[in-house]
């Protein structure tokens, strides 16, 4: 589990093709201080498992699902990615529930800078609306933030300098993909209260997530 409190801006090294799927090595020298393998880092909000580290780096192999589910297919040698490690027991929750499960992938449509912050606004992609609500809990690149406003099929989101400094989201654009998590427990909301369509999404969403 995570909090979306990204730790670090990490860097991709390499990209190994094998076929089916692909390894990448990834830098990122606070995420790997106490790395093992088999430990979970979330990249970009994608939660993957360390197969191989070293003082800063660390390799990840990641299967065609995934890929193609999120905007991982799209990172090549020199791309930035948003690490963190998974939450300690005992620790604080910085953000809010993070499994690392991407729901799908959105698309940023505008920027609005402003003096001390900038607007986003992000599109969503079909089944997700129902899960964004004003000034409740998503999950973009990885990075916890707060929905401004919400629409049925975009919403916005308020950066701080913090946040365009230290992570991806400072530098994307319009037309640049983002993975986006929902608040899990809005999915187990639905799932619970019985309806019929709720049950079909979920239960997509819940498949989707089990593959990624």
């Amino acid at each position: 589990m995570f909090t979306g409190i990204v730790e670090e801006l990490g860097e991709v090294t390499a990209v190994e093709d094998l076929g089916d799927s692909c390894r990448f090595t990834l830098r990122g020298p606070v995420v790997t201080e106490d790395a093992k393998h088999g430990a979970s880092i979330a990249v970009n909000g994608v939660c993957l498992t360390v197969v191989d580290h070293g003082d800063d780096w660390f390799t990840a192999d990641v299967m065609a699902e995934t890929l193609k589910r999120s905007s991982l297919g799209a990172l090549a040698a020199g791309s930035p990615v948003n690490l963190e490690r998974t939450v300690a027991v005992g620790g604080r929750l910085g953000g809010h529930i993070v499994q690392g499960h991407v729901d799908g992938t959105g698309t940023i449509v505008e920027r609005t800078p402003s003096e001390h912050w900038e607007i986003v606004k992000i599109q969503l992609p079909d089944g997700l609306g129902r899960y964004v609500v004003e000034k409740g809990s998503i999950t973009v690149d990885g990075v916890s933030l707060t929905v401004v406003d919400a629409a049925p099929d975009h919403f916005t989101i308020s950066l701080i300098p913090t946040t365009l400094a230290l992570t991806t989201l400072g530098s994307k654009g319009p037309g640049d993909p983002v993975n986006l998590e929902v608040d899990v427990l809005a999915k187990y909301v639905e799932r619970l209260l019985g309806g019929q369509a709720g049950q079909a999404g979920a239960g997509a969403l819940l498949s989707r997530e089990t593959a990624l």
